[in-house]
């Protein structure tokens, strides 16, 4: 393939979930095409520690959001920003155009690649007569419902495995809303302005053999061919507590344990917290529970757990405040299931270690993800009364059913059969989506 002098800039949304996606997708690229990568400083920080051999051929550059005094650089990312700063943060980054233009004028890529929450991005690389491509972490079978009740709301979603309950429709409604307060354009990721602007192709983190027939129902919405990227699975660089967590992990039997985390940016009410606790000592399930508070606020666990919680469970579980190394956790065989949000990274990352998911959705697109994994027959959901309350009897009742019950077992056989297509698609994909955006360079500068 001859695509090493065309150059890729590579500009993702400054979440944690977006940045080691749009990385680990950079990683891949760099094989190919020669790399810039553009984010906060922060998050660079962040970047830098897993680049190690190919920092040669993915270059860093850094944007330079508004200078506000109740946002310093460090809060320059949405792992470090309190809550009540958020907009705050999307504010600022909205008026980092002026610096991306800059960047864009400089540097004079080949090509961009661009999140959904900048669209004002791929119109600056228009401008210029820069092809832009837009990536999504979010999986085909979230995008092609929503972009369906978007484009063609009068007809029935042509899957009914996937569908919206009515506490979920209403905070969608809210969700949207906010976002058209937060951003004025026109073409905002609520109106897929984001999906529109992208020449040709739209890149997507997911696996043809998990999602395939949503890729190709939301390539004919969307009239353009949506390319699978493959897993992107994201090491951990970062030891700290890992080895401890292994070692307490090695010493559990085979598929015995629950692996416990709603994600970076996640936080659980006191009443989700205490229904879960319960649940959990109601059934005989080792766990490793990831705690995280947000920032600025510091949680003490004797006091958020139910009294006496921690010494009756002590034999068979392990609280982390922090950071826990998912995927070498997830990879361990004394796992069993994960207890997730359903972040879109998070799923992917458990199919592809063949571990299922024991489906807790809190926002956005995580309730639809959490409904493709029961459709795929590699996860459970935790039933919620009609105002979405969580129960310590259902989550017992689904951590059994994984972890204890025969259905397990089937649970687990089906992750794997995923795990494996994952696994055998991962080059394919990655090679298919590489001759993609060198047909989109190419298409743009013919004389090349």
């Amino acid at each position: 393939m001859d695509a090493r002098k065309f150059r890729i800039l590579v500009f993702p949304w400054i979440a944690h979930g977006h940045v080691f996606p749009y990385l680990e997708l950079s990683k891949n690229l760099s094989n190919y095409f020669q790399i810039y990568f553009c984010s906060t400083a922060i998050n660079l920080d962040s970047v830098k520690n897993s680049l190690q051999e190919q920092s040669s051929s993915i270059q860093l550059v850094e944007l330079q959001l508004p200078s506000f005094p109740d946002l310093p650089p460090h809060f320059h990312t949405t792992k470090n920003v309190p809550p009540n700063l958020m907009p705050r943060l999307f504010q600022a980054f909205q008026m980092s155009a002026s610096s991306f233009s800059d960047i864009i004028s400089n540097l004079k890529p080949d090509l961009l690649i661009y999140d959904g929450f900048q669209i004002w991005a791929a119109k600056t690389a228009n401008s210029m007569n820069i092809p832009a491509v837009h990536f999504s972490t979010t999986g085909a079978a979230t995008y092609s419902f929503a972009y369906h009740d978007f484009k063609r709301r009068d007809s029935a979603f042509p899957y009914p495995e996937m569908y919206l309950k009515d506490y979920e429709r209403k905070a969608s409604r809210s969700e949207v809303a906010q976002l058209k307060r937060d951003d004025q354009d026109d073409q905002t990721v609520v109106s897929f302005g984001h999906f529109e602007l992208s020449h040709d192709i739209i890149l997507m983190k997911t696996s043809r053999g998990i999602e395939g027939k949503y890729v190709d129902y939301l390539s004919v919405l969307c009239e353009k061919d949506v390319v699978p990227v493959g897993p992107l699975i994201t090491q951990s660089y970062n030891e700290e507590n890992g080895s401890a967590i292994v070692e307490w992990l090695s010493k559990k039997p085979k598929f015995s344990t629950v692996f416990i985390s709603f994600g970076t940016e996640n936080y659980l009410s006191e009443d989700q917290m205490e229904e879960i606790a319960k649940g959990l000592e109601l059934c005989e399930a080792n766990f490793i529970w990831v705690v995280r508070s947000p920032v600025g606020e510091m949680i003490n666990i004797n006091e958020v757990m139910p009294k006496g919680f921690l010494d009756r469970v002590k034999e068979r579980c392990m609280i982390v405040q922090g950071w826990a190394p998912q995927a070498k956790i997830l990879a361990h065989e004394s796992l069993g299931a994960f207890m997730s949000h359903c972040g879109m990274s998070s799923i992917i990352e458990s199919l592809y270690f063949g571990v299922p998911v024991i489906a807790v959705p809190l926002k956005l697109d995580q309730p639809l993800n959490a409904r493709f994994l029961v459709e795929v027959g590699a996860g459970v959901e935790v039933g919620r009364d009609e105002d979405g309350n969580l129960s310590r009897d259902e989550v017992a009742n689904a951590v059994n059913k994984v972890i204890v019950e025969i259905c397990g077992e089937k649970l687990r056989l089906r992750a794997m059969e995923l795990s494996e297509k994952m696994r055998n698609e991962e080059e394919e994909a990655m090679n298919e989506a590489a001759e993609q955006l060198l047909r989109v360079c190419k298409k743009y500068k013919p004389h090349e």
